[in-house]
């Protein structure tokens, strides 16, 4: 942070930040009595870890003396919590720290006279300047300081929301009458940088994986990561079994997840859906905007946070124009013995086309093509209205026992003479009678 003044005025800014303080800690070397003189096999034993630990814990509260002014008990633990390393203080911030985005500055600003004399009618402005704009923290122009007397100062709190990334400077201005009745305007900038807490990478496949990184040097306790997908997207936050006992809180309190320090990772899964069956006929080829993430947190001290990342896109859809999807496939066939494949056929365009024809293909041999139609081997279907469908069955029949394949289920338009893509091939399990 650096500070930049013309000029000799009566007056000088001073700026500090306010943050909440952090723990004392002293690295600790305590040892435990037992420690010195048995090893922790010795508690194998049931009878020496009944009667071991009070037998230590008497003799060393026998030896120690308040009056003893050697101090020979000075590394032993008297409580488990001297493990910790806690002395009991608190540290007051020793530098201005790091700014991350999507935390609240908050900076107390005092304007102090270094002058002999009084200088009156001061007006105090102060403002946060980022690359892209300037944003009014105070402005006493409609009421002004009425005096700040020799060796006096005025002090006020201006509070920001950091929402952008990179360069930013505090500027303060104060326009006054010095001592002698001349007026007088000084201007002093303090600069500081703010970083990025979280880096936040996502994989999408069927699901949105997204994982969370701490790059600050203190915890992250989250209170919140959402996912607010897009109006044509549906989430469900996936989450590991947990034991009913878990549970027994309910709403009331909910566990926040800890990041840790440097580097700390926890990741989040989501599952997206269509929110709509018509979803799937409103995607814009070429894009596909998933939505966004809305993340909350604490640090050690409960200081909150808030970030919001910007579009997640997914992997560019090309549109199809006719789509062929399974509905239903029977849980059990058997051996020469026809069954139903439920099918639907749908009309992702904004005309009629058909009439359709369903096939399957003869790219094998015969011989190789162990599930087939039954009967005419051509499958007429009408015409489709723009953005409908149509569901149908197609009589299969399977001739070789085990797990076979469904292949080469194709449609084409029998008037314009084009196919489409064949259905992904299914695979069924074929029974004896």
């Amino acid at each position: 942070m650096s500070t930049t003044q013309q000029g000799t005025h009566s007056l000088a800014f001073r700026v500090m930040r306010l943050c909440k303080p952090s723990f004392h800690v002293e690295p600790p070397f305590r040892l435990d009595p037992t420690d010195l003189f048995v090893g922790e096999d010795v508690f194998d034993d049931p009878v020496a870890a009944s009667s071991l630990p009070p037998l230590l814990s008497s003799h060393v509260s026998k030896s120690t003396d308040s009056s003893d002014l050697t101090y020979a008990n000075r590394f032993l633990l008297h409580h488990l919590s001297d493990a910790m390393g806690f002395s009991g203080l608190l540290v007051l911030p020793q530098s201005f720290g790091a700014i991350y985005l999507g935390e609240t500055f908050c900076s107390y600003i005092s304007i102090n006279n270094s002058s002999s004399f009084e200088v009156r009618d001061v007006i105090i402005k102060a403002e946060i300047q980022t690359e892209r704009q300037r944003i009014l923290l105070l402005d006493t122009s409609k009421s002004p300081v009425e005096s700040i007397r020799a060796g006096g100062r005025y002090d006020f709190i201006v509070e920001h929301d950091v929402k952008e990334l990179g360069a930013h400077t505090l500027v303060c201005t104060a326009l006054y009458n010095d001592g002698d009745g001349e007026r007088k305007y000084l201007p002093q900038f303090f600069k500081f940088v703010v970083a990025n807490p979280l880096s936040v990478r996502t994989k999408e496949t069927t699901y949105l994986e997204a994982c969370i990184e701490n790059h600050t040097k203190s915890n992250l306790y989250m209170d919140q990561v959402e996912f607010e997908p897009s109006p044509h997207w549906s989430a469900i936050v996936l989450k590991a079994d947990e034991h009913p006992a878990d549970d027994s809180t309910g709403e009331i309190f909910k566990a926040p997840n800890l990041i840790r320090s440097g580097g700390g990772i926890y990741n989040y899964l989501y599952q997206l859906k269509f929110s709509s069956p018509g979803s799937a006929q409103v995607k814009v080829e070429g894009t596909n905007i998933l939505g966004k993430l809305q993340i909350t947190w604490r640090t050690n001290l409960g200081e909150p946070g808030r970030l919001q990342t910007q579009q997640i896109l997914g992997t560019p859809i090309s549109r199809k124009d006719i789509e062929l999807q399974v509905l239903e496939i029977p849980s059990l066939i058997n051996l020469n013995r026809p069954f139903l494949v439920h099918l639907k056929l749908t009309n992702h365009t904004d005309r009629e086309l058909g009439p359709f024809e369903v096939c399957v293909s003869q790219n094998s041999a015969p011989e190789e093509k162990v599930v087939m139609i039954n009967g005419l081997q051509t499958m007429a279907l009408p015409q489709v209205e723009a953005l409908g469908s149509t569901d149908f069955h197609l009589n299969l029949i399977a001739t070789k026992l085990g797990v076979q394949r469904i292949s080469g289920i194709t449609v084409s338009d029998a008037r314009e003479k084009k196919s489409y893509d064949p259905l992904p091939d299914l695979e069924v399990f074929v029974e004896s009678d």
